[in-house]
């Protein structure tokens, strides 16, 4: 009996594929502990303890979930994992850790199962549930614990997040913030406060070689993400930086690396099509720069994503490949 599950579908002739989607989810965790690591050792055990709670949470609302509605478990999968994974990353590492069990429990239902699961929903579960903990709780998720100050495992008061908090250097530049804005060294390597598993643009870029390497995602969409903002902000430089400073800063700074290298090549919510997959990239970028320059709001890569993820069929279908062989009407409506 052949596993099915495993076989790629194509045009004649078939192949069997060696990758099913939990060596994918898993080859993306991997992916992921450079980064982990990095936060562990600028914030302290308590983003170890963030991760594994959000991770836990969004196993059980699964398996819930599968078991009320008569559906095999689809956890052994580990994309429950990775979303788990993810949204501890997009989140401070100040974060009531109850706020992340319901950005799980949104992710998950909301974002993920009600659709159908894994493969079925239209947007990334983890920026939509940060989204959503974003619009509910924007105190406690725009809270940011400088790095190198270690966030107390439990227990800890406000006034003990307050005594280590500090501005990221996109709200600085932006001038919605004070504080004494990093090197971009330092923001390469991690040590500037932000989301905490977005800090470091150097882990993050290993991860993604990695990736690329496993053959997990292609360079299309992190490449045309990553340009589009390096461009737009080298020509239009902002907080009145040089050129060069302000293009580094806006690709440095922010969730840009983690979001277009793991959350903008997501298999379910991106165009599959070479052509798509640039086009989302570029969109992604153009309205990071949107947000970034015009709104109240000194990071844009979380709505930026979640708005292309909604028109990734009309991408998709723009970008379709033209059918060979067939009758001149059948190749314009393919």
């Amino acid at each position: 009996m052949y596993d099915l599950s495993k076989v790629v579908i194509t045009s004649s002739p078939h192949i069997k594929a060696s990758e099913d989607t939990r060596s994918i989810m898993l080859d993306v965790i991997i992916a992921l502990i450079p980064a982990m690591a990095v936060a562990v050792f600028m914030f302290g055990p308590r983003a170890l303890l963030q991760t594994a709670v959000t991770v836990i949470a969004c196993v059980v609302f699964e398996k819930i979930f599968c078991k009320a509605a008569g559906r095999p478990d689809s956890t052994g999968d580990l994309s429950a994992v990775v979303t788990g994974v993810l949204l501890s990353f997009v989140s401070p590492v100040s974060a009531p850790l109850w706020v992340m069990v319901i950005g799980a429990l949104f992710s998950i239902i909301f974002a993920k199962c009600l659709f159908g699961g894994i493969g079925k929903n239209f947007m990334n579960p983890a920026l939509a549930g940060r989204a959503f903990l974003l619009a509910s709780w924007p105190v406690a998720m725009t809270t940011w614990v400088k790095a190198g100050s270690w966030m107390p495992i439990l227990g800890a008061s406000q006034d003990d997040i307050n005594a280590i908090s500090g501005a990221t250097p996109l709200a600085i530049i932006k001038g919605s913030a004070e504080g004494e804005l990093p090197s971009v060294f330092q923001m390469f390597v991690g040590q500037t406060g932000g989301s905490m598993g977005e800090v470091s643009a150097l882990a993050l870029l290993i991860g993604g070689a990695y990736l690329v390497y496993r053959k997990v995602i292609t360079i299309n969409t992190p490449v045309a993400f990553i340009l589009t903002v390096a461009v737009i902000t080298l020509l239009f430089p902002t907080g009145g930086m040089g050129n060069l400073d302000s293009m580094l800063y806006n690709v440095f700074g922010g969730g840009l690396m983690l979001g277009s290298i793991f959350m903008a090549t997501d298999y379910a919510t991106s165009p599959v099509t070479p052509k798509g997959q640039i086009a989302f990239g570029i969109g992604c970028g153009l309205i990071t720069c949107l947000i970034r320059y015009f709104g109240g709001y000194p990071e844009g890569v979380c709505y930026s994503i979640l708005l292309m993820n909604c028109g990734v069929w009309l991408i998709d279908r723009a970008t379709r490949p033209t059918k060979f062989g067939a009758p001149a009407k059948a190749k314009k409506e393919g």
